[in-house]
């Protein structure tokens, strides 16, 4: 088991970090929007110093599912400035169906992996190397989970939809999120344990759905409350801050902490985040359609 763990740790430190440990530096998150505000979203950050750009999803969930959006979309991440990681929506493959009605998810799923997910490289001109979970043999199918490093600050996606996690009331027919299930617990395990060896400040995860919003009118099964168990038992043991940012419900802007782990919803703008490891603190937000500056203090939950 050591010599596995060590293995483990030694993968994830052939990924350099793109900064010096102590220097501040800015990202955009853009949130799951249309074609023409996304383009118009990537344009704008191509006027800012970034250090990378997260878009959670290449598609609205009107949008068609077909290849000729997802080739287009694919064409537009890498025409950006900056470095372009794609974090799998739940707006993506979930909903689509084919022209008799049925469900397609699963088949749109393949496809946005081979189509977005097999490079070592984020999309853009900046180039940021990405370690994704595929590398390991048994979860070789999940390569949108991937983990990258500025200083001394881990960053990665998990892919978690907003719709319940894609968890289906009818019987039989949760096979995908069962797999994905042990996937994303395996994932957690190792960012929580690179963190923690590392002595990293802080792990921030980017998702789609809130993962800690307990549902007040829960389906058969929220499906949320196991990684939601497991994240919050793991930041327990880290030293440093988790900070989730999702797509879903929830204060656009605003860091919400419990404890030693935030949640910040995007919103229909984006946001762009400030990381200062060595400054009096560590996330301030912006709105993503201000590019004056013009900062927003975290909100605090006791």
């Amino acid at each position: 088991m050591r010599c596995q763990l060590t293995g483990l740790l030694l993968g994830f430190a052939l990924i350099a970090p793109v900064q010096a440990a102590g220097d501040s530096f800015r990202i955009a998150v853009l949130a799951t929007i249309g074609d023409n505000a996304l383009e118009r979203a990537i344009a704008d950050t191509d006027d800012d110093n970034l250090a990378f750009v997260v878009v959670n999803g290449i598609k609205a969930a009107d949008a068609a599912c077909s290849d000729a959006v997802y080739l287009e979309r694919k064409i537009l991440l890498d025409s950006a400035k900056n470095g372009v990681i794609l974090s799998m929506a739940g707006s993506d493959w979930t909903a689509c169906r084919n022209t008799a009605g049925q469900s397609i998810a699963m088949e749109r799923l393949t496809r946005l992996r081979d189509l977005f997910f097999t490079g070592e490289f984020s999309f853009g001109a900046s180039r940021i190397p990405l370690l994704r979970q595929s590398g390991t043999p048994k979860f070789r199918s999940y390569a949108e989970n991937a983990h990258w490093e500025v200083g001394t600050i881990q960053f990665a996606t998990i892919n978690l939809p907003a719709d319940n996690n894609h968890f289906l009331a009818a019987a039989g027919r949760n096979s995908e999120f069962e797999d994905r299930q042990i996937a994303n617990h395996a994932w957690l395990q190792r960012l929580i344990a690179n963190a923690t060896h590392r002595k990293l400040a802080a792990l921030v995860l980017f998702c789609d759905g809130n993962l800690m919003l307990p549902k007040k009118n829960p389906p058969p099964r929220d499906g949320f409350a196991q990684l939601r168990g497991q994240l919050t038992q793991l930041a327990a043991g880290y030293p440093g801050k988790v900070l989730l940012v999702h797509d879903g419900a929830g204060a656009t802007g605003d860091i919400r902490w419990r404890d030693k782990v935030g949640t910040l919803a995007v919103g229909a703008a984006g946001v762009r985040l400030t990381i200062a490891p060595d400054g009096p603190a560590l996330f301030v937000v912006s709105d993503g359609a201000d590019r004056s500056g013009n900062k927003k203090a975290a909100v605090t939950i006791k």
